[in-house]
């Protein structure tokens, strides 16, 4: 089974350092919300489900040592953690999340607020082992043995509490016995598909191909790729999807094809405020990035760079959301409210 990705031990959050992946295994130790926020921001931890776990446990770090000012510094962890990234929506939901439940014990004693919120971060971290699961029994019977199926980015348990989103659905059918072969983009330019999903793919002893990134047109042509499936960090009200940046591409090249591409995320990746996806702000990134790979220059230092983390795939392009509810299909806008009631 997937290494647990984040855990509550000895009064910190204990994650896995994702940068020294796939080579070393190494586990850190965050006994502040600045800690968090730090390992947030370089990638350490990554992944938009997970980030809100992290940041549930990142408020309760940032008030637990808070006396008369718990109100005051509790509207600050929150207003601190929300600037390590922008783009995933679960991160922004967790912390609204904490923040509603401490509000709703204002008239409690401060150190009950504290375990409150303690509590409540386990269970957000409870609930995403849970709804990962639960994304696996509905998407798996999407996932046929002899299917060849491409991803892209990281959607494993990495990228969760300990399961998957995309990935969860591919365990949950390896589990059923149904085998499968899976591609796996290197996703530039931090190539989370190389280091990361290959990684978990092959840990869970799945028939794993790497490939470069701009190899999946001529897969796709060559009939190789029979669906896609991928994560999400912010989902429009209508179905517009905002993952890792060559999503959409992947998107438009498997309509031309044919192929079925789906998505796969809890619901509260769900951004219902946002009617499309125009809104959702995208996230760019250190210009080294692109100019490295391994610490290594691979372009002119000086030269300019565009590194936008994320793009946006039109609800059009998508064939169906994976959801712990179920199946969303189209018109999403519809499923999506339904789902959500």
């Amino acid at each position: 089974m997937p290494i647990p990705t984040i855990e509550w031990k000895n009064n910190k959050v204990k994650i896995i350092d994702q940068t020294l992946l796939p080579h070393k295994l190494k586990f850190i130790y965050c006994g502040s919300a600045e800690d968090l926020c730090g390992a947030i921001k370089t990638m350490e931890i990554r992944g938009a489900p997970v980030l809100g776990v992290a940041v549930a446990y990142g408020v309760y770090l940032g008030v637990r040592n808070s006396g008369k000012t718990f109100f005051k510094d509790l509207d600050k962890t929150v207003r601190y953690l929300a600037t390590s990234r922008p783009t995933a929506r679960n991160l922004f939901w967790a912390l609204e999340r904490m923040k509603n439940k401490a509000y709703a014990h204002k008239k409690e004693p401060i150190e009950r607020i504290k375990r409150i919120l303690l509590k409540e971060a386990n269970e957000v971290l409870r609930e995403d082992k849970d709804i990962c699961r639960k994304m696996g029994k509905f998407g798996s019977p999407l996932i046929k043995t002899g299917d060849r199926i491409l991803t892209h980015c990281n959607a494993g348990g990495l990228a969760t509490a300990d399961y998957g989103t995309a990935l969860g659905v591919l365990f949950a059918a390896k589990t059923q016995g149904k085998k499968i072969k899976v591609f796996v983009d290197e996703t530039r330019p931090v190539l989370q598909g190389a280091r990361l999903t290959a990684w978990e793919l092959m840990r869970e002893g799945i028939d794993t191909t790497l490939i470069s990134d701009n190899m999946a047109a001529s897969l796709m042509s060559k009939g190789k790729i029979d669906k896609v499936i991928v994560g999400a960090d912010r989902i429009a009200g209508n179905g517009d999807t905002a993952n890792k940046i060559g999503t959409y591409n992947l998107a438009v090249i498997s309509h031309y094809h044919r192929i079925p591409f789906y998505v796969a995320a809890p619901l509260s990746t769900i951004d219902t405020r946002m009617k499309n996806g125009k809104g959702i702000p995208i996230e760019e990134r250190n210009p080294d990035e692109v100019r490295k790979i391994g610490g290594a220059y691979i372009a002119p230092k000086k030269v300019k760079v565009y590194n936008p983390a994320f793009d946006v795939t039109p609800a059009k392009f998508i064939t169906a959301i994976i959801t712990e509810k179920g199946i969303l299909r189209k018109p999403f806008s519809k499923s999506i409210k339904n789902a959500r009631a």
